[in-house]
């Protein structure tokens, strides 16, 4: 049964978007009495503080917070990787500023007297923004973007996994024999879907009352998955939105004894779960948008378009490792199963990496090619800065696929492991062009040490597969 929960907030039931100003009156009248300042790590998770009322009104946090900045090289497990140059055991692992960004402050209405801010993540004299941080990798990017007098607008739709058991009993499982909340694949299948809609419909009011809008919910292809869309927005509020949902969605599954995964590949045999993007480019300051050439043209899609898709096509394998950062990330793709194994473009055709959509001012690209394990701000930021690339290289667009991808082999393919990834990533000049020479080393040590672990782990399948007949 769902979880009761109430805005109990004193102050006119306070919801969404806030002032400072207004906070701070919230926590003077003890309508708010903690305030997370949450940071993006690598892995996409949010990391940060609680900081009490009390403290707020005793000091200015505007200064923000300190964190050790090993939280920005490290893994899923926490470990102190040997090998980053930004964070050593030899420079003593020192502490970051998490500066908060006041206008993502907002009211977190399924958490008793709580608001969030977002942070971004600054030297310890509060100085200089630190490069390899995901949100101001994006920030760079937007910002070279609008030089080009473009502002990229985006929206992430996340494909996931529901459990009817809580993240701590799956654990104590071992994360196996799961059995996900569905019994029946839901692709589309409203009937299905009621079976858990009681949590999706609180999932959905939660997010409205944060000023997260959610266009749309379904049911997915295979037993217990959904998707959720997520409206446009520019390019760093809708990154922002992305992590905000999937961190809140799990902490509404906790507050109700359920659990979701957004893991790319749970089960071999299990649909994989996507992270579509969708890009248009808006002239800075405008509603125009750069991608359609007019109600007057002969052909609507603009240069800018071409340029920009053109890029990203030519260099998808160079930034592989953002679209598909983990081991589990390649598993998803595979021919004939909804996943892309083709870098190339078509209009409305689901077996390419890229599809077109929308007419007029709205139209946009669809980015197929991400799994719904991504790092918003990393996968974002790897197509406006490809895109750019193509704009300013006047790269020509390969022509428009058609028919099957899957069974065109002359077309280029997505990486099939992150070890393939890794050399595309590390041989590329194009990737630390764009990103920089920091960004560029530091996310190749970051991947190198995932692949690391995985190749020092033995399986389960190789000890049933060799055990007894090798």
């Amino acid at each position: 049964m769902i979880n009761e929960i109430h805005d109990t907030h004193d102050d006119n039931n306070v919801t969404g978007s806030i002032s400072k100003e207004k906070l701070l009156e919230l926590v003077k009248n003890e309508s708010i009495d903690t305030v997370v300042l949450g940071f993006c790590d690598m892995q996409g998770r949010l990391m940060g503080k609680r900081i009490t009322g009390d403290f707020i009104l005793e000091n200015d946090i505007s200064e923000g917070t300190h964190f050790c900045n090993y939280l920005l090289g490290t893994n899923f497990e926490m470990d102190t990787d040997d090998g980053y140059e930004y964070m050593n055991w030899d420079k003593g692992y020192g502490d970051y500023l998490a500066k908060p960004d006041w206008d993502t402050l907002k009211v977190v209405p399924w958490l008793e007297k709580t608001a969030l801010v977002f942070c971004d993540v600054y030297t310890v004299d509060g100085e200089e923004q630190i490069k390899i941080a995901p949100r101001n990798i994006l920030k760079e990017q937007v910002k070279k973007a609008e030089s080009y007098g473009l502002s990229p607008h985006m929206a992430s739709e996340l494909e996931f996994y529901l459990f009817n058991d809580s993240f701590s009993d799956i654990n104590k499982k071992g994360y196996s024999k799961l059995e996900p909340a569905g019994h029946l694949n839901e692709d589309y299948n409203l009937l299905q879907g009621t079976k858990n809609e009681p949590i999706y419909q609180e999932i959905r009011k939660q997010m409205h009352l944060m000023g997260i809008t959610i266009e749309s919910s379904k049911g997915e292809a295979y037993k217990g998955q959904h998707e959720i869309n997520l409206k446009y927005a520019d390019a760093l509020k809708a990154a922002d939105q992305h992590l905000m949902f999937k961190h809140g969605m799990k902490e509404i599954c906790i507050q109700n004894d359920k659990s979701v995964t957004f893991m790319a590949k749970p089960y071999a045999e299990w649909t994989g779960s996507s992270g579509h993007i969708h890009l248009s480019m808006m002239e800075k300051g405008t509603h125009n948008n750069a991608f359609y050439a007019g109600d007057n043209a002969e052909n609507p899609i603009s240069d800018t378009l071409k340029h920009f898709l053109a890029g990203i096509i030519k260099y998808t394998r160079d930034f592989a490792l953002m679209f598909a950062p983990y081991i589990n990330s390649y598993k998803r793709f595979a021919p004939n199963s909804w996943a892309p194994v083709s870098i190339a473009w078509s209009r409305d055709n689901r077996s390419a990496g890229y599809r077109m959509v929308g007419c007029g001012n709205s139209l946009r690209f669809e980015s197929r090619i991400s799994g719904a394990d991504m790092n918003p701000y990393l996968a974002y930021s790897a197509l406006i800065g490809a895109g750019l690339y193509g704009i300013e290289h006047k790269i020509p667009l390969p022509d428009e696929l058609k028919g099957n991808a899957y069974n065109q082999d002359a077309i280029e393919r997505i990486p099939s492991s992150l070890h393939e990834a890794i050399l595309t990533w590390k041989e590329s000049d194009v990737v630390k062009e764009v990103l920089g020479e920091d960004v560029a080393k530091h996310y190749l040590h970051a991947a190198q040490s995932e692949q690391n672990d995985f190749d020092s782990y033995v399986t389960t399948w190789e000890r049933s597969r060799y055990f007894e007949q090798s």
